[in-house]
């Protein structure tokens, strides 16, 4: 056992300093997520549990602070390509996976992809680093199912519950992780101007060209798009071979802003190993199984880091005075981070009903999923960054300091926004979306019906929506309509799931217009019962 901290210093006592905190438990000091998580509580009850003990939070500063290293030949200068983390990170791998991270949502348990949606909102509140790779090889599943021989080897290694981090051919692996190179230089999202070649090497290929990025580059394998004779084509390339490594070379790694903890990296692929999935020039097609599933994780991401960031901002104005009282009784305060609540709240409503339709198997669940996902991640991004600097802000001068959370939490904010489409991507696919299929469009209005008849201020905007696009808008209005379409999604949720003061607070600051621009800029929110939220 050790001694308290001393508190008595030589020049000064410690006092109005929040006490360090212990041991949390995500799940069980979370309210909302219990209401609207629709999945296995067992399993995200001691996931919340294990995730919020202060050893596995040092664990998550000493991955953060201590960054993966690059190492790209032994000592005899023989190629290795490797990179290599602390054991902190490999910890938080192995409690993520054991605890179904990746394979849940393709295990035999009801409502899979909903408790693997609350699983990325628990954990992104802890280290969203490592969510990468396995966000990833849980997206993956669907794409692999493209050839149904190389599904065979990968995909039961892929859902394993378990951690295997050794360098061996997959047949040697007990579990794997999966990651993606589609990124290059010239195209960015426009990958259809990928200009890496793939050849034919009898039953397989041979890929040449350069990735400018390639994301977790210690996975077993990647997902990575080559141009061949018909056209642009998926493939798979096995990080190891039968004996070698497969001729893919680590170039270095990036100097990112935030998921310090996870490797990013430019690669290149020297006629390396690659097998094909799915048919010759239709790489787009079979990418975006994986695609779509990872924006679920992208949607449900930026709500675990606003719970984090209000998380911290709550303790600090409950245990911290000022101007002769606590801060959380200064009606400054409370109106603040009531209306941060919302923007958390809806974020985390949304993002659960858009993983309930993922375990759907109707057309309308799958068209809704579509649509949703594209919603959910647009706005959710935006609101992200907002809610963690204010939450930053209302911590002062400790806000901006490594000691808390908050750093962490404000260079990962951008991330999901960016990752998978940014924000004009996202809001292109989404018109496309309604253009293109009309069953999307009907689920949609439909989900958005579903909530009229008990708020008459979100009956009167969404009279107002219709009214303004009797159509799909054109391209300069994308950004607007898919706002305004996800706040009237994320309110119809509210409406439905949530208690009056949230529902009512959100629908009458979000979509009358009856507010300001910046958080705290609106009257009328039921601050006590916001705040109760948070548990």
């Amino acid at each position: 056992m050790t001694s308290d901290a001393r508190h008595s210093l030589p020049t000064h006592d410690v006092l109005n300093q929040p006490p360090v905190r212990a041991d949390l438990d995500l799940w069980a000091s979370d309210p909302v997520l219990q209401n609207v998580a629709g999945a296995r509580s067992s399993i995200l009850r001691n996931y919340g549990a294990d995730l919020g003990r202060a050893a596995v939070r040092d664990m998550a500063r000493e991955a953060n602070f201590h960054s993966p290293e690059l190492v790209l030949f032994d000592q005899g200068g023989r190629r290795l390509d490797e990179v290599r983390f602390t054991h902190s990170y490999h910890h938080l791998m192995q409690l993520s996976q054991s605890s179904g991270y990746a394979a849940v949502a393709w295990s035999d348990l009801p409502n899979g992809h909903a408790t693997h949606a609350a699983m990325v909102y628990l954990a992104s509140q802890v280290e969203p680093g490592h969510c990468c790779p396995l966000t990833m090889t849980y997206a993956a599943v669907p794409a692999l199912a493209a050839n149904e021989e190389i599904a065979s080897i990968w995909v039961p290694r892929l859902t394993e519950w378990n951690h295997d981090s050794s360098i061996a051919p997959i047949a040697s692996k007990k579990s794997a992780t999966l990651g993606m190179a589609m990124t290059e230089k010239q195209g960015g999202s426009d990958i259809r101007t990928n200009t890496t070649t793939a050849t034919r090497d009898g039953d397989h290929w041979r890929l040449r060209g350069h990735k400018w990025f390639c994301s977790a580059p210690m996975s077993d394998g990647f997902l990575t798009l080559a141009q061949t004779p018909g056209g642009l084509t998926c493939f798979l390339v096995p990080r190891w071979l039968d004996g070698e490594r497969n001729a893919i070379h680590l170039m270095r790694l990036k100097n990112k802003l935030g998921n310090r903890s996870n490797a990013s990296a430019e690669i290149e692929y020297h006629d390396a190993l690659a097998y094909q999935l799915g048919d010759e020039g239709a790489g787009v097609r079979t990418i975006l199984e994986m695609v779509h599933h990872t924006r679920l994780d992208t949607a449900m991401a930026p709500a675990g880091l606003m719970r984090a960031a209000l998380s911290e901002a709550h303790y600090w104005v409950s245990h911290r005075s000022a101007f002769q009282r606590r801060l959380i009784d200064h009606p400054l305060m409370r109106i603040v981070l009531a209306d941060l609540v919302l923007d958390w709240e809806g974020a985390l409503t949304l993002g659960m009903r858009v993983a309930q339709a993922f375990d759907g198997h109707t057309p309308e669940d799958k068209a809704f999923s579509r649509i949703a996902v594209a919603l959910a991640k647009f706005l959710n991004n935006k609101r992200c960054p907002v809610v963690v600097v204010e939450a930053m802000e209302v911590l002062g001068g400790m806000g901006y300091v490594e000691d808390t959370p908050l750093p962490l939490l404000y260079r990962e904010a951008p991330l999901n926004g960016i990752w998978e489409g940014s924000g004009n991507v996202i809001c292109l696919d989404i018109l496309r979306t309604l253009t293109r299929d009309p069953l999307a469009a009907q689920v949609l209005q439909a989900e958005l019906e579903a909530a009229t008849g008990v708020n008459r201020h979100y009956d009167a905007a969404l009279r107002d929506h219709r009214a303004r696009w009797t159509n799909i808008p054109p391209e300069a209005e994308a950004r607007w309509f898919a706002e305004r379409t996800a706040l009237l999604l994320t309110a119809s949720q509210l409406i439905r799931q949530a208690p009056g003061p949230v529902a009512d607070g959100f629908v009458a600051s979000r979509l009358t217009g009856n507010n300001g621009r910046i958080p705290g800029s609106v009257s009328g929110l039921d601050t006590g019962a916001l705040l109760a939220r948070l548990g």
